[in-house]
């Protein structure tokens, strides 16, 4: 029933800039508020890997290769987590996704969206 569904990316040069969005449908209204929802990518022949956090505290957490470039953020009014992305790179090409979930002492929730190309390229 849950679903995220991701949009913004595409194909950029060197340099210039993207804003992902992640949209959480089929959720009761409220409890988006309570998950840690992040972005990870993974590149042709690559590993899944993380990009960035943001938890229900609004505590972030960034890839190294990332940092200071990537902002992610969240409008829980929305069901909704960005990802702003600057400066971009070709080693940022990618297909991204984005992830929900809830942890507790038990139950987890794990929730992942499609996925969206961001291509960076001249």
């Amino acid at each position: 029933q849950v679903q995220l569904v991701e949009s913004g990316g595409g194909l950029v040069q060197p340099g210039g800039s993207l804003r992902l969005s992640c949209a959480a449908s089929g959720i009761i209204f409220g409890i988006f508020s309570l998950y840690t929802t992040g972005w990870y990518r993974q590149a042709p022949g690559k590993q899944r890997e993380l990009v960035a956090v943001v938890t229900s505290g609004r505590s972030t957490n960034y890839a190294d290769a990332v940092k200071g470039r990537f902002t992610i953020s969240r409008d829980n009014a929305k069901n909704t987590v960005y990802l702003q992305m600057n400066g971009l790179k070709p080693e940022d090409t990618a297909v991204y996704y984005c992830n929900m979930n809830l942890r507790g002492d038990s139950v987890v929730r794990d929730y992942w969206g499609q996925g969206t190309q961001v291509t960076v390229s001249s």
